[in-house]
């Protein structure tokens, strides 16, 4: 089957974005982008620029990082002139967009580590600000993705890193288009498909370059809807369905007084669209203040530092209400308050006098989560003292008819306060574009009545009270947790929250987990929060959401704890302190507040490059925290990207349900590919009925995973088309040519997909598999050793069928086995029988084999265990040897290393710790200062891509997988 060549693809869509206004220009390779940049720039900024200040200019735009350097393009650069006048650069007009200077080019060649040459660029005011990288239709759009993350690492830094300025990047293959933020280490999960206003995807490229790459809807993105996230410093773009809420709002302001609500499902970023629209809103003639309210259950670490960053002292964490009066009566343009502190200050007098002149001027209200129990009384006081006030909300589960209740807004409807609904983007919109996962959903628990028969709890008639507080099935739901945590987070390397019905049940699971830990049956790293409330004592009434506020733990006139359950928690606190070296507690206020913000950020953290997560030698981890017990806090508002998993063992429904369960479905990798709910008690007809409520009901099948016989029949599919390209792991040593390779790769890449999610199963087994497991295994080396052949290709610069194609290693890699577990397996091997030894050092070396991070090592590891291991005679030295092995083969590796290429051993030793602590590999040049002797031109090339080849192997081997 023919299909249309890259170079064809690109000539028309070259020639379309000339017909939308963009100028063609050639631009070849690093120093015709300079020579442009600097004729643009001055025509963008109507002067001229002498080479002396030019170089200024460039010196200034090199500086930072791709986070940075955002920033740097948004600001304006000031110099001094020869004759002293101060000049101000501007690099980007965000006001007025249409006012920048568009241009489009391609093919741009520029050699970092090494020669690459980008497809098309768009660049404005001669900076590359959108990336376009295009394949050939028939292939995976993701092939470009992967080139894209290549260029990053490979090129873009290079010639005053002027391609780190790339705001933007499009992936197609023609058929399949997508856009992206410019960040380190994204995902092709974190790529969107832009749509139009009703949700429907415009996949193909030409419409696509229409409706999204025209100059003026592209300027108006990159101007005010590109994000900047301080917390993770990085880059966001909205999705279309964001961008039309936040368009909507703007909207309704500008052109009419009247209210409206966005229905946009829990998980796909409703605090961000929020956000953005009022930084748009506040700068409309007319409006007077932005008030952005956020309940203060929801104000969690994250969310504060975020609103923080856009403001220094935003956010008040304290119940001082004159904070926000100060706000309101100032010239600040956006406040960031909480709902229970703008309900203080229109409700006391000795406030609300000093309030009473902004009540005929436009104040336009935000609420984030609009439907919480307590807004019905403060969405009439606000409407009532501020008479010219529009009001907006947000939510991912509105309160209809059907699920309204007295604890809901006084039983009116998100409709009856709010008016029409603006934007409606639901959960089954949000799996279809795989902006949320869907849920796995596991019903676990049957009981005995009298007769010693099994009893459905949906049936049962006993009392149900007595059978879900009784002490054994607690301690069963306990047992079962440790058995399959591992199995559900993936070796712990995701998190889950523990949803129990009452206060007095999470101290009864707390302790048994306690008690397990201290007897040795786990070492999960356990915690828990809870508050006193009304409904929190009502084991079976927990399907709504909580409306107190984040009580005080000091403050006298709080009784929200017995003593008993308060002396509990107390101590609860105490072991989380000795857990992680901190000194919360229930005594002080803010130290009860920080503990709350602390179990947010440990969650929420797991996301970053940073967290120590890793075990060191004794296999401790220094940061993670695997389960949070809770009976209300966390579940609603509350976003970690690494919690994939829900224990339940409290009755849930409707938007209670809802919320809960999508605390487990934020898209991260290929690795999470579903949430995961495990309910000890039956909840099938509730979850029924909540997604028929908040979609409809042919709904149920796309919003939830399927059952486990059905995700077996797909693998048991994968692995019969897998044997027909290899009817055996040794088939693939005998395949004739690349295109095999590349069969068999996308074939095993499948089944691996498949294994991910049927793992993923407490049923899980592999009896029910038509592949053992060391098969599996054997075929998984084969699919890592064809990956390794294509990192030694790249660094020949060689090319590859299989180049492009992802292998997801993520799929593959098993933090369990790390180098403290293979020191457990080296000590069982010492003191194996003669006749078991050579069966465990197989085992051993078939781990190392399978395992991504581990497999480089293999070989200095069989060294290790054949010229060291017999000469240790106390099991207890091994570890002690065997790192005293490593520092010395990584001596020994350098030196030679250093003696093969002629490099200054100090001077090259420094560049690979530079290296190892930022991240981003050197430069030729920086290279080229380590040899005795500067290469020719004609040499350099080649000298310096083998060095930097040969550093990158030497810090996989004894760097990666081995820290602390």
């Amino acid at each position: 089957m023919s299909h249309q060549p890259e170079a064809l693809l690109e000539h028309h869509l070259i020639q379309q974005l000339i017909g939308l206004g963009y100028a063609a220009v050639k631009v070849r390779d690093g120093d015709a982008l300079v020579a442009n940049l600097k004729a643009q720039l001055e025509a963008f900024n109507k002067t001229t620029y002498s080479d002396k200040a030019f170089d200024a200019i460039l010196n200034h735009l090199a500086k930072g990082n791709v986070f940075e350097k955002a920033k740097t393009l948004r600001d304006r650069f000031s110099f001094t002139r020869e004759d002293g006048e101060v000049v101000y650069v501007r690099f980007y007009d965000s006001e007025n967009w249409k006012n920048n200077r568009y241009q489009v080019t391609s093919q741009v060649q520029q050699t970092g580590a090494y020669l690459n040459r980008y497809d098309v660029t768009l660049l404005v005011n001669g900076l590359p600000l959108v990336q376009i990288e295009l394949k050939r239709r028939g292939l995976e759009i993701k092939e470009a993705f992967n080139q894209i993350n290549r260029y990053q690492r490979h090129s873009f830094w290079s010639n005053h890193g002027l391609f780190q300025y790339v705001q933007l990047f499009v992936i197609s293959n023609g058929v399949n288009t997508k856009y992206l933020a410019n960040n380190k280490l994204q995902s092709v999960k974190q790529t969107f498909y832009w749509a139009d206003r009703h949700n429907k995807n415009i996949r193909d490229l030409t419409p696509f370059a229409a409706a999204f790459l025209n100059p003026d809807h592209l300027g108006k993105m990159i101007a005010q809807y590109v994000v900047m996230n301080e917390a993770h410093k990085i880059m966001m773009i909205l999705r279309p369905y964001q961008y039309y809420a936040a368009e909507a709002i703007i909207q309704q302001v500008a052109t009419s007084d009247d209210n409206g609500y966005i229905w946009h499902t829990t998980g796909s970023g409703k605090t961000l669209t929020s956000f953005k629209a009022s930084q748009v809103l506040m700068d409309l003639p007319g409006v007077h203040k932005v008030v952005f309210v956020v309940d203060r259950k929801d104000l969690d670490y994250q969310t504060m530092k975020e609103f923080n960053a856009f403001k220094e002292d935003s956010v008040d964490v304290t119940d001082n209400t004159r904070s926000l009066v100060k706000q309101l009566t100032d010239d600040t343009k956006l406040v960031l308050t909480t709902i229970q502190k703008l309900n203080n200050a229109i409700s006391k007098a000795h406030y609300e006098n000093r309030l009473t002149h902004l009540q005929d001027k436009k104040m336009v209200f935000i609420f984030d989560e609009c439907h919480r129990s307590q807004f019905g009384e403060t969405h009439g006081r606000i409407t009532e003292f501020f008479g010219s006030s529009q009001l907006f909300g947000f939510t991912g589960t509105p309160i209809f008819a059907d699920n309204a209740s007295k604890n809901d807004l006084g039983k009116r409807t998100t409709k009856d306060l709010f008016g029409d609904c603006l934007h409606k983007y639901v959960i089954t919109d949000a799996i279809r574009d795989e902006n949320v996962l869907k849920f796995g959903i596991e019903y676990v628990g049957k009981y005995k009545n009298k007769r010693n028969t099994f009893i459905d709890i949906e049936v049962e008639a006993i009392d149900k009270k007595e059978v879900f507080d009784s002490p054994k099935r607690l301690e069963k739901i306990v047992d079962y947790i440790i058995a399959y945590h591992d199995q559900k987070t993936f070796n712990k390397n995701y998190s889950a929250l523990f949803a129990v019905s009452s206060i007095s049940n999470v101290i009864k699971y707390y302790e048994l987990f306690q008690k397990k830990k201290e007897e040795g049956k786990h070492d999960l790293r356990i915690a828990t929060i809870f508050t006193y409330g009304t409904n929190e004592d009502d084991e079976d009434a927990q399907d709504y959401l909580p409306s107190e506020e984040l009580p005080m733990a000091a403050e006298a006139k709080v009784s929200y704890l017995s003593s008993h359950t308060r002396d509990k928690l107390e101590g609860f606190i105490g072991d989380y302190n000795a857990m992680y070296n901190t000194s919360f507690s229930t005594k002080d206020a803010k130290q009860f507040e920080n503990y709350f913000k602390d179990i947010s950020k440990r969650l929420k953290e797991r996301e970053k490059e940073v967290f120590n997560d890793q075990k060191d030698r004794l296999g401790f981890v220094k940061d993670r925290l695997d389960i949070v017990l809770v009976v209300n806090m966390l579940l609603t508002g509350f976003d970690a990207k690494k919690v994939n998993t829900l224990y339940v063992d409290k009755n849930l429904k409707q938007h209670g349900l809802i919320q809960a369960f999508s605390r487990t479905n934020r898209i991260l990798g290929e690795q999470k590919s579903q949430g995961n709910i495990l309910s000890f008690r039956n909840l099938k007809k509730a979850t029924d009925d909540a997604i028929t409520l908040f979609s409809n009901k042919a709904a149920i099948e796309t919003v939830l995973m399927p059952p486990y016989e059905d995700i077996a029949k797909k693998v048991d599919e994968a692995l019969k088309d897998l044997r027909v390209i290899a009817p055996t792991y040794q088939s693939v040593d005998d395949f004739p040519s690349e295109e095999e390779d590349a069969l068999f790769v996308q074939a095993f890449r499948r089944l691996m997909r498949g294994m991910n999610v049927l793992q993923s199963y407490a049923d899980f087994d592999w009896e029910d598999v038509a592949i053992e497991e060391q098969e599996y295994e054997d075929y998984k080396s084969k699919y890592l050793d064809l990956y390794d052949r294509i990192k030694q290709d790249r660094a020949k610069q060689k090319t590859s069928i299989l180049d492009d194609i992802d292998f997801e290693l993520e799929l593959i890699h098993r933090d369990v086995i790390n180098v403290a577990y293979i020191l457990k397996l080296l000590a069982k091997l010492k003191e194996a029988k003669s006749t078991e030894a050579q069966a465990q050092k197989k085992a051993i070396m078939d781990l190392l084999g399978g395992d991504v991070m581990l497999r480089s090592k293999r070989e200095l590891i069989e060294k290790f265990i054949e010229e060291n291991l017999p000469h240790i005679d106390d099991v207890d030295a091994i570890d002690d040897a065997f790192e005293q092995y490593w520092q010395d083969e990584k001596v020994l590796a350098l030196g030679k290393l250093c003696e093969e290429e002629n490099l200054d051993h100090a001077q090259f030793k420094a560049l690979i710790d530079a290296y190892i602590f930022s991240g981003q590999e050197p430069i030729r040049d920086d290279v080229f200062k380590c040899l005795d002797n500067r290469p020719s031109i004609l040499k350099a090339r080649e000298i310096g891509q083998r060095i930097l080849e040969k550093m990158r192997a030497f810090v996989e081997v004894f760097v990666h997988g081995m820290a602390a």
